[in-house]
């Protein structure tokens, strides 16, 4: 199994989600925009705009928590800017 650490973007909230997943990330993205009670459920606009493959669980948690230490958007952008979304 793979797993993904993902961050999520909201142009509504102009926010961040920082996540991890063993499934497929387009699924987890679609649960994300359904109706449900979690932190996602504030806007309908979420978009990937990061993704880093980890070994195993442990490391795509480790990984997630990590990003969100640095409780930075700064640190969150630098990341996007090295992948495909340097415009965020």
């Amino acid at each position: 199994m793979q797993f993904v650490v993902y961050i999520l973007y909201s142009a509504v909230l102009d926010k961040f989600y920082i996540g991890h997943t063993g499934d497929d990330i387009n699924e987890r993205l679609r649960k994300h925009l359904s109706n449900h009670s979690g932190y996602t459920s504030k806007a309908k606009d979420w978009t990937i705009v990061y993704q880093e493959l980890a070994e195993d669980k442990a490391a795509a948690c480790k990984r997630e928590f990590a990003i969100k230490k640095k409780k930075s958007k700064a640190y969150i952008r630098q990341l996007i800017a090295g992948s495909e979304h340097p415009d965020l």
